[in-house]
This record gives structure tokens, sequence and C-alpha cells, in this order.
């Protein structure tokens, strides 16, 4: 061994994290917008935010990226940490395909010339080529994307192909045959190793890749390299974490402690069973196996999922045990924030009717969005209590009644200096406005207080109605966005999509009460949980029609032709005398109960 053959080394290895760094970072900026708009759309269904997570990864080649970006969409209030929870776990295995790319250090072409293609030695160059042709002959953004990739794909395999040779060089001098016996010894060891070597590189796929390039020495067992990989699973999500936390809420904090909580867990179960199996003889022939870049590759892949597919089922623990560790709320949102809105309620603008209506429009946005964030912590309080969840809902509803005073005085001083027709029509609007946004806080109060009586008895809604409630609440969430939607742009289109899902709303509310009463009767719930079920579903019920309101205020005041008819025209829609109407409310009835027939087959 010479000074020589370490500066090879750890040249190929600058090369390899900087061939994935680049590929990495060429990726998420080529695809992370439109990710984030189908992560914004997923659905509280866990498999299907467990495969949203994983296509994500294997697609940007980084379970911190898919984790960040989950993380930010969950502060933002666009995602919930429940829907997150399946997002993780996803990531945690589409992050293994790297690792399966990587195996093409195994693969012998015995001469084909179709398989030479597929070996490093070819694909690193032909990689390199076609990236920098990209480059020097595009000159568009998108263009320049591709080639960085594809580029940063070649000097991956480079980087591997020059540690692989310096490692055989080392492999002959007897120091890596020391260090891997030592590993073989001492799982503590391994596992330590694989934590810093994770930790310091901020990856877990480029951690495995290296471990990959040493299997070019044939010394790693399957009793080394199992331990490593536990190590690298916790140094990964360590890092993830404190992205994750680095000023952000609480709720976006959670995300990165619930993925600690998953890696911990998945690294327990992977220790326990191993050794369980090696203790009832299933591991003698793969203990001392010789592992290749194909079977540390598989192995990693095979332990995620496996551990994926036993904890999916349980992950709402990790969801409440990183809200016991992450405890309150976000204090950056303080209610008092909330009410520098009022500010803009200033009297020089009543003589600029135009001002003081855009400044009424403000508050009425606030308190909007303060009404819609409670009536979310209220349904996050009823799955696990919080008393910092209930102080901030009661602080924000205050606020909001605060707002409703001082906007509705403000309308009448702008009433009085008013003439144009127009304006009168907006006043009257936000007059309509001011008291159901209102009521939406009051009716995410009541929410808020159930769960305060059920904690008070130490009760709680069986998993059925908490199951039931999550389908419900994701139809709930779609019509407030657009009751939002229609508020906020004036937009009739948005607000025509709220009376279909109302109605949906309704069918489902009936069918919860239903479904309630046949559990009340079996005894799957107390009296006094069923009460407060059936007064929760009276509230979102009523959530629902507020947001009607809203739609067809909205259409009214878009068309104001249907001003003096809009009741006629709400009851030709539920007739069934619009097509539009009939087809979004036939396929919203067949995707949310769809959902709810599967919560209740999973009950069964």
């Amino acid at each position: 061994m010479s000074i020589f053959n370490l500066i090879a080394l750890f040249g190929g290895l600058a090369m390899f994290l900087y061939g994935m760094r680049l590929m990495g970072d060429g990726l998420k900026e080529g695809s992370s917008g439109a990710l984030k708009r189908v992560m914004e759309k997923v659905t509280g269904t866990p498999v299907k935010a467990f495969l949203l997570g994983l296509v994500m990864t294997a697609v940007i080649q980084s379970s911190t990226a898919t984790i960040v970006i989950s993380s930010g969409l969950v502060g933002a209030g666009l995602l919930t940490l429940h829907q997150s929870m399946g997002i993780i776990i996803g990531a945690n295995v589409g992050t293994t395909v790297t690792g399966q790319i990587i195996r093409l250090l195994d693969l012998d072409a015995g001469g084909v010339p179709v398989l030479q293609f597929f070996q490093p030695s070819t694909l690193a160059p032909l990689a390199l080529i076609a990236g920098i042709i990209v480059i020097m002959t595009r000159k568009d953004k998108g263009s320049d994307t591709v080639g960085r990739v594809v580029i940063g794909f070649g000097i991956l395999f480079s980087g591997l192909m020059n540690m692989t040779d310096a490692v055989s060089s080392l492999s002959e001098s007897g120091i890596i045959e020391t260090l891997f016996a030592r590993i073989d010894d001492s799982p503590l060891l391994g596992y330590a190793i694989g934590l810093a070597v994770s930790f310091v590189l901020q990856s877990s796929s480029a951690s495995i890749g290296i471990l990959q390039a040493f299997a070019i020495s044939g010394l790693l067992t399957f009793s080394g390299v199992y331990p490593v990989l536990c190590g690298v699973y916790l140094g990964d999500c360590v890092t993830t974490a404190i992205v994750c936390n680095i000023g952000a809420k609480k709720e976006s904090q959670r995300v990165g402690v619930a993925n600690i909580l998953f890696n911990l867990g998945k690294t327990m179960l992977i220790l326990v069973g191993v050794n369980l199996a090696r203790a009832v003889g299933l591991m003698d022939g793969l203990w001392g196996s010789v592992m290749t870049s194909g079977g540390i590759a598989n192995t990693n892949t095979v332990f995620n999922l496996a551990s994926a597919l036993l904890m999916l089922p349980v992950m709402g623990l990790f969801e409440r045990l990183s809200r016991r560790l992450i405890k309150g709320d976000d204090a950056s949102a303080a209610p008092q924030d909330a009410l520098k809105v009022l500010d803009g309620l200033n009297p020089v603008f009543l003589s600029a009717p135009g001002l003081a209506l855009n400044a009424c429009y403000d508050v009425l946005m606030e308190m909007f969005r303060l009404s819609r964030e409670n009536i979310s912590r209220a349904f996050d309080a009823l799955n696990g209590y919080d008393e910092g969840l209930i102080a901030r809902i009661r602080a924000d509803e205050d606020a909001i009644d605060t707002m409703a005073d001082h906007v509705s005085n403000y309308l009448i001083q702008i009433s009085a200096r008013i003439t144009d027709a127009g304006h009168v029509e907006i006043v009257n609007h936000y007059y309509d406005a001011i008291s159901e946004f209102e009521r939406l806080g009051d009716h995410a109060m009541n929410m808020a207080e159930y769960a305060e009586e059920l904690h008070g008895e130490s009760i709680a809604f069986s998993e059925y109605a908490l199951k039931e409630l999550r389908v419900l609440r994701g139809l709930l969430r779609a019509v407030l966005t657009y009751a939002g939607n229609a508020f906020k742009n004036c937009d009739a289109a948005a607000a025509r999509h709220i009376e279909p899902l109302e109605e949906v709303v309704d069918d489902m509310v009936h069918a919860l009460r239903q479904n309630h009463l046949s559990r009340l009767h079996q005894g799957k719930c107390s009296v006094l949980a069923g009460t407060e079920f059936l007064n929760l579903l009276s509230d979102i019920e009523r959530v629902s029609d507020i947001c009607s309101n809203v739609g067809v205020a909205t259409i009214a005041r878009v068309n104001p032709a249907l001003k003096h008819e809009i009741h006629d025209y709400v009851s030709r829609l539920h007739a069934g005398k619009d097509a539009d109407f009939n087809r979004e409310y036939h396929e919203a009835h067949d995707h949310y109960f769809e959902i709810l027939n599967e919560q209740e087959l999973l009950q069964e």
C-alpha cells in the first residue's frame, strides 16, 4: 500500500459524491415543482401516500429532499402530518433505487456486446459524452438541466470505478481485511461507522454506494454489512431532521422527528429480526457469505421494503409520538401577528372606497385562513389531544371575533360614504362573508370543545370512527379549498365545484351516522363518545353548508342576473337538472365512498 492508493481512493470518492450531487440537484430542479403539485393533491390514504413517497424519491434520488419538501408542505398547511407519514415510509424505500443502479458494477458482459453497453466502464464515458453534447448544443434551461443530470451520472460511475480500482490495490495490503474483520466481530462498531459516514455525507445512498464499492475486495460478509446498513439509516434521518428543524414550524419539525422514530423502529426491527433468525438457524447459509455490490443493494431493498410493509399499518404511533415530543403549536403565527391586518382599516381610506374595500378584503381573507386552520387543528386534537392545540384554537377564535367586529364597523363607515352601485354590491357581499367566516370559526371551536370533553372523561373515538373522519376530513378540505378560491378571486368556476362536493358531504355524514348507530348497537362505541361523534358530524355538515353559501354568493356576484333566482338555481342543481353538476357529484361520490369502503374493509 502507498499514499497514492489512498489518494486514488479519496479522489474516486470525491468524484462519486460530486456526481451524485450533480445528478440529484439536476433531477430535483427539473421535477420538484411538479412533484410539489402532486404532493399537494395526495389523498389521506396511507398506501397512496407511501407509493407517492417511493416514486418521488426514486425520481429525484434523495429521500432527504422528499421528506424536506413534505415538511415544507405540512408547515404551509397543504399536507397534514398524517399524510406525510406514508410519504416518509415510501421515501425510505425509494432511496434504495440508487443502490440497484450502482449494482451494475457486478455486471459481467461475458463478451455480449449489448450487455457491454450497461457496464459502468461503458456507461460512464457514454453519459459524459451525451451530457456535454446536450449542454454545448442546446442553450435552453431544460436542456442544461438534462445535460447536468447525464454528466452527473457519468461522473458518479467514473468515481465508483476509481474507488473500486483503489480498493483492489488496498485489499492486497491487509488493512481492509483487518478493518472488516473487526466489523464482523463487533456489530456495534459497524453500526457506529454506518451512522457516522451517513451523517457526514448527508446521504444514505452515497454511504451505501461506498459500501458497494468496497465489496470489490471480496471481504465483506453479511454479518458485517447488516449493522452498517442499520447505522446508515439512522445517520441519514438525523441529518434530515436537522434540515426540517431549521426555522421551521412545529408541525414541520414533527415530520423530521417522525422520520427519526420510523428509522429507529426500522433498525431495531432489523437488528432483532436478523439475530432471532440466526438463533433459530435461518441465517446459517447467509451469515458468513461474501457480499457483492448487488447483494448489498438487494439486502438494503429487502430491509427497507419489509420494514415499510410491517410498520405502515402502525404509522399513527409515530405521528402521536412526534406530537408528544414536539408539543404546542407554532408561535410564529401568533394571534397578535394575525391582528396586524386590522392596521389596514385606516380611516384615511374612507375617502377612497376602493382602497377601503381592499383593506376589508384583506381582513376577511385572514378570517377565513384562521377559521380554516382552526378546523384542521380541531381534527388534529380529536385524533390526538394536545392542550397547546386547544389553546391556539381559542386564541385564534378570539382573533377572528375581533376582526369581525372591526371590519363590520369599518363597513358601516364605508356604507355612509359610497353611492356607486358596484361598491354597494361589494359591501353587501362582504357583510355576508363576515357572518359566514365567523361561523366557520365557531364550528371549529365547537369541534375543539368535543376533543376537550372526550379528554376530560378519558374517552377517545374508536379506531373505526377515526378512520371514517380521516376520509371526511379530506373531502371537507377540498370543499374549503374551493370556497377559499371562490372568495379570494371572485372565481365562479371554483364556486361551481362546491355544490356537488357539499352534496357528497351530506351523503357521507348520513352514512357515518348510520355506521355509528350500528357500532353503538354492537357495543363498539361508548355513549358519550357516540354523542360527541354525532355532534361533530353536525358541525362538519354546517361547515360544508357555509362553504356552499360562499360559493352561491360568489356566483350571484359574478352573474347579477341570478341574484334574485339563486334559490331556484340551487334547487335545479339538486334536482339533477344540470349535467356538469351531476357528473361532478357522481365522480366525487364514487371517489370518496370508495376510500370510505376501503377503510371499512380494513376494519372487518
